[in-house]
């Protein structure tokens, strides 16, 4: 197997994720982030301008959601202001199985810092991971997209991902209920 990622000490694994997504089956998207401006004046407002469907980067409303695990689809624009702050998201379409749902909730409770999970109905059969990132050379948005959940990979994009954010906030301040 090569190890890629691993020169240097510092990469967080960030180019070896669309080759990782590949593999498993998955779509992979990385998009030149939007300015983040808080010009969405509802909270279950839209933008045009967003790049990517569900958003993760762009126009957002100036509150974001709660972090936690919902059974119920959230109000995109505040979920972007989370993603701003270094979380992320992981929404299941209303096609995805119960067995995969199980998986997803199961992994989130491993990962409650900064994630939020969420039903998106349009999403159909496939599940998808986003993060906002601004770090370095790197200010971009990126979202995953699956039908089959493989820990490997999901844990990989959190790895790489989390926490990177155009407006960092300590973890600690992510936490469920914040």
């Amino acid at each position: 197997a090569v190890l890629l990622g691993l020169v240097g000490g510092t990469d967080t694994g960030e180019a070896a994720l669309p080759a990782k997504f590949e593999e498993a089956g998955c779509s992979f998207q990385k998009v030149p982030a939007l300015e983040g401006a808080h010009s969405v004046t509802q909270p279950d407002g839209t933008s045009k301008r967003w790049n990517t469907d569900p958003p993760t980067t762009g126009p957002h409303y100036g509150i974001a959601a709660i972090f936690g695990i919902y059974d119920e689809e959230l109000q995109l624009a505040r979920v972007v202001h989370n993603l701003e702050h270094g979380g992320i998201f992981i929404f299941y379409g209303e096609d995805v199985p119960d067995a995969t749902v199980a998986q997803l909730e199961a992994f989130y409770d491993d990962h409650k810092t900064g994630t939020i999970m969420a039903p998106l109905d349009r999403l159909g059969d496939e599940f998808a991971l986003g993060a906002w990132v601004v770090d370095g050379d790197t200010d971009n948005g990126f979202l995953a997209k699956c039908t089959q959940f493989d820990e490997d990979t999901v844990s990989a994009f959190l790895r790489a991902l989390q926490f990177r954010g155009p407006e960092r906030f300590d973890p600690a301040d992510l936490q469920p209920g914040h």
